[in-house]
């Protein structure tokens, strides 16, 4: 499956904001290459606020257990929820995590830090109903919390 397909579907969105950062760019090294999405209808990255979905070609510190050092491997993380979350793995994602392999193609998996905060993980997926399907609901989750942010402007001037 082709990076590319996946960030064509992503980039379709209404709203979408890509932060994509690029050697010699003022984001650390470790960020070159890599895919953050947010909701962002005008288009500027909220300064306080994590993607709904990123995009990772490397292992980072931490986080090494999908093998991504290698040629052609990424993978996709996306924010679900405890919901989606259970649906898509079959788990609890605040139990224990059970060993695993995480190189698996196209599976998806708990993430394998973040399974506590609802994300999901899927190293190479297929492009599809099933990961379009969960992009489309985290974006809609993104925006749905970006509009309950927003101040109301409901309240009656004061006198």
């Amino acid at each position: 499956m082709s990076m590319d397909r996946i960030l064509a579907e992503i980039r379709s969105f209404d709203g979408v904001a890509e932060l994509a950062p690029t050697p010699g760019s003022e984001f650390p090294e470790l960020a070159w290459g890599d895919h953050f999405f947010y909701y962002a209808p005008d288009g500027r990255i909220p300064p306080r606020e994590q993607p709904y979905a990123t995009i990772v070609t490397k292992n980072s510190p931490g986080d090494t257990e999908s093998d991504l050092d290698h040629p052609d491997r990424w993978r996709l993380n996306i924010h679900v929820g405890t919901t989606a979350f259970s649906e898509s793995t079959g788990e609890n994602p605040r139990a224990e995590a059970a060993p695993r392999d995480y190189t698996a193609i196209g599976v998806v998996l708990p993430h394998p830090v973040y399974r506590r905060q609802g994300w999901v993980s899927i190293v190479n997926p297929d492009a599809g109903p099933p990961v379009f399907g969960l992009l489309r609901q985290a974006h809609a989750d993104a925006k749905r919390r970006a509009e309950l942010r927003k101040p109301s402007g409901s309240e009656p001037p004061r006198p």
